[in-house]
């Protein structure tokens, strides 16, 4: 699929989000914050509103999604979220076809990363349920950094892994992901199959959209 001749190589690290990615989970996390919200008599947002706030920081996250609420109510509601998120982390997939690119990339040699809104507990069960933990070489979560969009989680993975951000491609579902890698001075790749509809990945920067994984696996074996 991809060029071996590495000195001809435009990336040497593809960054990748994971919820609404990598992982098909968008319209789960949608429904446990609006769980969320029932179990504790709160107006609950409408999808719209849930699925806009997918990529950052649980605690960013609750708070855009639901700003009627006071402050004080927050750390129950974030209980509720993770109670109902994790009674179905399990039955969450991968994007079909994610897994074979990851591969590919993988033994074609270039480095794989992740920079993820989840917290460090949830992407390693995540990793570990689905037995891609060893593909990527390094990973990034909001707690022990900073929340998209801010550019610190892509920092990081530059220092860690000794890639300029300019060799850096960030792939990702939403304008957070978008607007990381634009604040990280990184190229970016917006995929609409996820959390964030196209009309709204249009307003943050971005090399391109892809509509599926098979037009992303397309898209890498032409521009990387």
């Amino acid at each position: 699929m991809i060029d071996e001749n590495k000195q001809d190589r435009r990336y040497d690290l593809i960054v990748w989000d994971w919820d609404g990615t990598i992982m098909d989970s968008t319209p789960t996390i949608v429904d446990c914050i609006q769980q969320a919200c029932r179990d504790l008599g709160f107006k609950e947002p409408d999808d719209a509103l849930a699925s806009s706030v997918i990529g950052l920081g649980i605690q960013d996250s609750l708070r855009r999604a639901v700003p009627w609420i006071e402050p004080v109510h927050f750390p129950k509601l974030t209980d509720r979220f993770r109670f109902h998120y994790l009674a179905k982390d399990h039955e969450l997939d991968l994007f079909v076809g994610i897994r074979e690119l990851l591969e590919k990339l993988r033994a074609d040699q270039y480095l794989l990363g992740v920079a993820t809104g989840k917290s460090r507990v949830g992407l390693d069960r995540s990793l570990k349920h689905h037995e891609i933990g060893h593909l990527f070489h390094e990973t990034r979560t909001a707690d022990e950094s900073f929340s998209k969009p801010h550019p610190g989680m892509l920092l990081e993975l530059s220092d860690l892994t000794q890639v300029p951000t300019r060799r850096m491609l960030m792939i990702g579902d939403t304008t957070h992901d978008l607007d990381m890698a634009a604040n990280a001075g990184v190229d970016a790749l917006a995929v609409t199959y996820g959390a964030h509809p196209p009309d709204t990945l249009k307003t943050s920067k971005s090399l391109a959209h892809v509509d599926n994984v098979a037009e992303l696996s397309q898209w890498l074996k032409h521009n990387l």
